[in-house]
Formats: C-alpha cells, structure tokens, sequence
C-alpha cells in the first residue's frame, strides 16, 4: 500500500437520472481539485455519460438539471471509460473527496457506478489516505455555532435554509447556473472558503474529526455531545446536545438520544411500540422516538459541549438544566438498549421485505455483501479483457458479478455482442422495460412525462425537455420492439 497523507480536496458534484442510486444514473460528474487551503490544481474536470437504453429517466429530475438522455447520448462517454478516468485522474493519493450533501446521495452513486463497472466500490474512499468529507453538515454547524460574519439565508416560510444557491446568493459567491454540475463544484468551493475565513477554528475541527476513528473517540467518551444533522428541526438548526446509547447492532456507529427529551415516558414501552415511533413520520409535529442512528463512517458534524457559548444556547434554544435532568434519568433506564435492538430488528425486517419486490435486480445488490478477496483480485483482469473476449459464465464465486458480466458488455461495448449475446441483451430489454405491461417502466415513463406537463408554471425550456424526454421513450421503445435495429439504435461507447 502506497504510504501518504491528505495532499488535496476534490469538490465534486454530480447530475443524474433520478433520485434512488439502485436504480439511476450519473448523467454528468464535474469536479475541481484544490489545494488543503483551497486554491485550485490544474484545470476542472465535466463529463457526461451515456444513458444506455435500458434505463428510465424520471421527468421530475430531468427538469431540474435539464439534461436530456439525447444531451449524454451527443456528448458523454460510456460508464466504462468515466470509471477508468476516475480511477486513474481522480481518486489519486491523499484525495480528500468533499462535496454538498454527498455523503448522503453523491457517494452512494458512485459506489454504485464503480459496482457495475468491477471496481472495487469503497477503495476509493480509504485505500492511499483518501477520505471524503461533506461541507453540508459543516455549514449547518457553522450556522448553528459560529455564524458571525456570514449571512443566512432563510427559505419563503421563514425556516432557516442552507441550499447551496440561496447561501451562493446572500454572501454574494458566483454561482452562475444551479443543478448545473460544474457550478454548483465552484459555489462548494467559494462556501468553504468564506468558513475556512471566517470560522477557521471550527473549519479545521470538522476536517480533524472526519475520520471514523476520530468520530468515535468523541461519540463513545461517556459524556453528552453536540451533535448537528439533517434529521433534527430547523427551528433548532438542525443540532442538539445528544447522549450515546451504546453500539448500533449491525452498523459501524452508536444510537444516540436526543437529550432535548424526558426519556421517562419512554422507558415503559415495549419494541413494538419503540419501532412504531421510530418509523419516519411525514407529520413532523407526530410524536417521535428521540434516537438516531450516528453512523462513524459518514463524517458526523459533532463537537464537545466545550464550544457552546452563551449566545449557541439562547439560538439553541437549549436548557443545560433541562438537558441534565433528562441525562440523569436516561442513565436510570436499564433495559432500553436491549429493547432498542429488538425494535430496530422489526424495522430491518419490514426494510428487507420491501428490498425483496422492489429491487431484486442485479444493479441494486451492492450492500447484499462484500466483494471476496478471490473475486476482488479478478476484477482488474475483467477490465483489462477486449470486449471479444468477454464471455459471460462462473467467473467469480460471488453470483452478482457473474450476473453483471453480460449487462456490463452490452451496456459499455454493444458493438461487441455476438448474435447470441445481442438477442439476450433485447430480450433483456424487452423484459425489464415492457414486462408488466401497463404497470411497465415504459409505460409508467408516458404517464409520468404526461404528468409533468401538467405542472402550473412550466418555462418553454421546460417544456422542451418534456418534449425531447417524449421523443427518447418512442426511440427507446422502437428498440424494445424491433430487434433488427436494436444494434443501430443501442447508445454506442464514446472514447474519453
């Protein structure tokens, strides 16, 4: 293993199909390198990449990045050639990869890019002193604790908001075209500088305790913690003073609760009723079990109780009397853990059976275990096969990546399917787009397009992407129907 330390970020942000990284794609990633103190390194990188026919776009996220599946098909290159550039380009040594909200969504497509394309999907994450970080949850800290000197903007019902372009536009940073990839990279940029100047101190304490081992050191200390996320209210800024409730039963992390609350009342109940409170409830104002899942892997913004002043409180809107007459009756209850444990078990199961219809496909079962060592070893001998050399069979001990293997050369290589191989790929596409009939994708894609049109307020752009997003179902759906063209009309690999 190459020996290093952290020598640059690398902003990223990406556009896609959709919103669920199981089912989507990446239609266009752009970055920018800089330095640690933020001065940029050679030139950005932006890149389309092909939507390949067997995948539905959803209208919703098309209009609001305004990249069509002809726009990718004009000017992208194929997934095969993208992941080799960000391997060899771009998770370099020492790479800090940071982006907005990131973690959350970004990272999670590009797992699952690097899955289809036989990467590894988590090396680039750690291997060589890479990490990643993600400026969402430090601006929402930095809001919440030390937010002298920048303005905070708020959103049309007066809560506190922190989308990336409205804070571009109150502190003035160029932000020319939002859910444009490019410019949203340059806003990050900008934002992290205006912290990094104003709020240096906690700047560089977020970065220290990125690392998962830095995050349990704090979370695991014995004693309460600030602890900021998108989970919490705005009407708090989205951060409150929590307590570990010890190790959570499958994920790298703890539960933590919220000390916000009287945990007494709780403390009676039984897992089915714990489970029930903790499901997510579109009524905010519903009664909610106060616990959450901090996961140490995923850059948590959270701080010692040493940082909050008297001026965080009052923001806050945070009792230190109240907070540590609710700790002093937590630490009464016994038994919560065990049953926390049984109730997230009820939760995990009803999760799991909803996976089991909904995404039984290949292209979803990134987290249904990790890649062998065996298997891993074979992947870079995969990439490094010609096309006409790729024969679908038991190549590897893990199904998954047999099961990809043909989906891999027809997407990323279609010029190179044998006969044999081009009828598998249309029968392939004939079952996954039309199968089901009414209730299709393809169909269900004609009546989503047809809803979108119906919104009040759409722009004449806008109605141009619906339109254009019309034409692609009539030549996706001709590739389904016609077997002869299907080898013309299947989006061709671009080289980079």
């Amino acid at each position: 293993m190459v020996k290093t330390t952290s020598s640059s970020f690398f902003f990223y942000d990406l556009e896609t199909s959709g919103f669920n990284p199981r089912e989507a794609r990446v239609l266009q990633f752009a970055g920018r390198r800089t330095t640690l103190d933020l001065e940029p390194i050679g030139q950005p990188l932006s890149r389309y990449i092909a939507l390949t026919p067997d995948i539905i776009p959803d209208p919703t996220a098309i209009i609001v990045n305004g990249i069509t599946p002809q726009i990718t098909l004009d000017k992208g290159i194929s997934e095969f050639d993208f992941t080799a550039i960000f391997n060899l380009d771009i998770a370099t040594p020492g790479t800090i990869f940071v982006g907005y909200n990131n973690i959350r969504f970004d990272d999670e497509f590009i797992r699952f890019m690097l899955y289809r394309n036989f990467y590894d999907p988590y090396q680039w994450q750690w291997k060589n002193s890479r990490s990643r970080w993600d400026l969402l949850d430090v601006v929402r800290m930095t809001r919440a604790l030390r937010p002298a000197n920048i303005s905070w903007p708020f959103d049309t019902k007066g809560q506190s908001s922190n989308r990336l372009e409205l804070l571009a536009a109150v502190n003035n940073l160029e932000h020319l075209h939002a859910h444009e990839a490019l410019s949203d990279v340059d806003a990050t940029i900008a934002l992290a500088r205006l912290i990094k100047t104003n709020q240096p101190k906690l700047f560089g304490y977020l970065l220290s305790v990125r690392d998962k081992k830095a995050v349990e050191k704090v979370v695991r200390s014995g004693q309460p913690f600030l602890y900021t996320s998108g989970k919490y209210k705005s009407e708090f800024e989205k951060t409150t003073i929590v307590q570990s409730l010890g190790p959570h039963p499958s994920h790298q992390g703890d539960l933590v609760y919220d000390l916000r609350f009287d945990p007494s009342p709780l403390a009676r109940l039984e897992a089915p009723e714990l489970a029930d409170l903790w499901r997510w409830q579109p009524d905010k104002q519903s009664r909610q079990l106060p616990v959450k899942t901090l996961q140490f892997n995923r850059c948590p913004a959270i701080a010692p109780l040493s940082v909050l002043d008297d001026a965080s409180q009052t923001r806050l809107k945070l009792d230190l009397d109240e907070i540590n007459h609710n700790l002093a009756n937590l630490k009464k209850i016994k038994h919560w853990p065990e049953r926390l444990h049984q109730a997230l078990a009820i939760l995990d199961q009803q999760r799991q059976s909803q996976l089991l219809t909904s995404d039984n496909e290949v292209d979803s079962q990134l987290y249904d275990g990790f890649i062998s060592d065996n298997d891993r070893d074979k992947l870079s001998r995969i990439r490094r096969t010609p096309p006409s050399g790729l024969k679908a069979g038991d190549i590897f001990a893990d199904q998954r990546l047999n099961q990809l293997l043909p989906l891999y050369k027809a997407r990323n290589f279609p010029s190179s399917l044998t006969p044999d191989e081009q009828q598998n790929w249309q029968a392939y596409l004939r079952q996954r787009l039309s199968g089901g009939g009414a209730s299709g994708r393809l169909n269900n894609f004609k009546v989503q397009i047809k809803q979108a049109g119906q919104q009040k307020g759409l722009t004449t752009p806008q109605k141009h992407i619906l339109k254009d997003l019309e034409d692609y179902r009539l030549r996706v759906q001709s590739i389904v129907a016609d077997e002869s063209e299907s080898k013309t009309r299947t989006p061709k690999r671009s080289s980079s």
